[in-house]
């Protein structure tokens, strides 16, 4: 039995989903050409940088950042809303972007990680990440960033049980939450001594 990839399952619903819809009462519709998918240009703001993309409406947020920006900070961990590695800020909002439609972006301001260091130069956050040991394999180190940075845009001196909750949504398997926990303190300057013990 052949293997069918999450594309070629979804172009193969939409086509039989198309075909088989019954026009309302009085009217004719026609169904389009098997395997086409409607398409919308969006405008939305990445990075600072205002973009118009031609997006096939089914496209996920995260999938036009990887695949069709370049922009591959953001990782698919699960594709289905519940590890956090593939965060972002959506008008400044930590969003998941592997459970938001591109279309939903459209006029809207989205950062990545890319975008805590336009010119090169490493954010605070990410400094104290590196400095406090945060990352470990990588691979949800980017959505970590994004749910620290969205919390300390809103609350630059957050508490200990602050950072924790705001990080609940990302998930590491490395189990250093810990040391993720730290770094976001060290950045907002409100890590002490009594703070790293009970981190």
């Amino acid at each position: 039995m052949s293997k069918i990839s999450r594309r070629r399952f979804f172009e193969g619903t939409g086509a039989g989903i198309v075909a088989t819809a019954v026009p309302l009462q009085g009217q004719e519709t026609k169904a389009p050409p098997p395997g086409t998918v409607p398409r919308t240009t969006i405008q939305v703001t990445v990075n600072g940088e205002r973009r118009k993309i031609e997006v096939e409406d089914r496209w996920t947020l995260v999938e036009v950042l990887r695949d069709h920006l370049g922009l591959t900070g953001s990782k698919i961990g699960c594709d289905r809303g519940e590890c956090g590695a593939c965060t972002v800020l959506l008008d400044g909002k930590p969003v998941y972007s592997c459970s938001q439609l591109a279309v939903w972006a459209d006029g809207r301001s989205v950062q990545t990680v890319e975008g805590l260091s336009p010119n090169g130069q490493l954010d605070p956050l990410q400094q104290a990440f590196i400095q406090h040991d945060g990352p470990q394999c990588g691979f949800c180190t980017s959505g970590q960033l994004m749910s620290a940075k969205a919390l300390l845009n809103r609350n630059p001196h957050p508490t200990l049980d602050e950072v924790r909750h705001a990080m609940t949504g990302n998930i590491c398997r490395c189990s250093n939450y810990n040391r993720y926990v730290e770094s976001v303190m060290a950045a907002a300057g409100t890590l002490s001594a009594s703070a790293r013990r009970k981190a």
